[in-house]
């Protein structure tokens, strides 16, 4: 089996603030950059472990060998079931199974799409919705854009004061605080259950290579998506792989159509 090729790096905006020493930042002029794309798609970060389905098996961070951990046998059960319709694609989504720094109410699922690949080619949104229903697999969950980046980026104002300004506006809020709120799936601190969500990631809505040219970033590094991630995310530590706990998914029986919870009075 020829070795599968690992998730790039998606780097941080200059004002996420949940980075360590490993992390990178976007350049300079980033934003006058994605204001030019064709359009954006915004997503929810959801805490989950990277993992990728391809014909050759279930992968992890690590692409060396199929991923054998205890919290990925959900995806390996799965992939039996649809290894042998993915042929040259590959699916990347969040792995959910296991429990990390923030656990979920509302999972409909195990595991969250966000990009395919085919080839040297990230697909556009509109495809990796595609072939994630076709999988019968969600989507991580997709904020709505009701005003492009193009209309708040000029280039006499501060790239990063622009991003700010636009999420504030697509959010309802400035995104320091959505990150304090449950977003789209129930997030919480297992620690404390108080209500918060990693962050976000905004994309091309096209498809893209993995680097363009348009960015000065390193051959393995995406200049066609970025991240912002909350102050003090990581709470897990090294003896995760020992204490992990499984997440569960969503009890429909106790919801009714409109996706209002029933409340015992009793």
């Amino acid at each position: 089996m020829s070795e599968s090729r690992k998730y790039c790096r998606s780097l941080h905006a200059q004002i996420s603030l949940g980075t360590t020493s490993d992390d990178r930042f976007m350049p300079n002029g980033y934003m006058q950059a994605f204001a030019e794309m064709p359009g954006l798609v915004l997503t929810e970060k959801l805490d989950g472990q990277n993992n990728c389905f391809n014909k050759g098996g279930v992968f992890a961070r690590s692409h060396t060998q199929p991923s054998v951990h205890p919290w990925d046998k959900p995806m390996r059960e799965r992939w039996q079931l649809i290894k042998n319709d993915l042929k040259e694609l590959e699916i990347f989504g969040e792995n959910m199974y296991g429990i990390h720094s923030i656990a979920y109410k509302k999972l409909e699922s195990y595991f969250y799409v966000f990009a395919v690949r085919e080839g040297d080619r990230w697909l556009s949104w509109e495809e990796v919705k595609f072939y994630a229903a076709m999988l019968d697999f969600p989507t991580v969950p997709e904020i709505e854009i009701t005003t492009p980046l193009a209309d708040f980026f000029t280039t006499d104002k501060d790239e990063n004061q622009v991003l700010e300004k636009w999420l504030t506006h697509n959010l309802g809020m400035p995104w320091q605080e959505s990150v304090e709120t449950p977003g789209l799936l129930g997030g919480y601190d297992p620690l404390t259950d108080k209500a918060c969500s990693e962050g976000f990631v905004i994309r091309n809505k096209e498809d893209f290579e993995t680097t363009s040219g348009t960015l000065p970033v390193a051959g393995n590094e995406f200049n066609n998506l970025f991240k912002l991630v909350r102050a003090s995310h990581v709470k897990t530590d090294v003896h995760w792989t020992k204490t992990w706990k499984p997440a569960s998914l969503i009890d429909y029986s106790k919801y009714n159509w409109f996706g209002y919870e029933f409340i015992s009075k009793s």
